[in-house]
């Protein structure tokens, strides 16, 4: 499965911290679009989801969030509690983010701009595309 975390650089003194993540380094594509959740109680499911080109890096900049992933033959869930990692995901891999904290704010950034054409939007298409790759 095309997923890794990613240790972003993390920079602290007396003055609080600074985390830092530079294209080419830790974030392995150019960001063209960038998005963020918010206000999302621990009911609230999103994603459900995966992208046929697509490749984002999601950092819980606050807060708390959980995100189940699958290629279709093995499965992780992986939790975001920590402002200085990513989880890195690739094309092709089913995405469910559930159990948000109340304060949660999860950033997202994307390699490319907003496609309706890039989703799969049911978990059956997700399948079958698994099947004919």
């Amino acid at each position: 499965m095309d997923i890794k975390k990613i240790d972003f650089q993390k920079h602290g003194d007396d003055r609080g911290m600074l985390v830092v993540a530079e294209y080419e380094k830790e974030i392995p594509f150019i960001v063209k679009r960038i998005y963020y959740i918010y206000d999302a109680d621990s009911d609230t499911k999103r994603g459900f989801h995966s992208h046929k080109n697509l490749q984002q890096i999601y950092i819980a900049i606050h807060g708390s969030c959980k995100v189940k992933l699958t290629d279709g033959k093995e499965q992780q869930i992986i939790c975001l509690d920590n402002q200085a990692e990513g989880l890195y995901i690739g094309h092709n891999v089913w995405r469910e983010i559930y159990d948000f904290s109340s304060d949660c704010v999860l950033l997202v950034l994307a390699s490319e701009k907003y496609s309706e054409d890039d989703y799969i939007r049911t978990y059956e298409q997700f399948e079958q595309s698994q099947v004919n790759s």
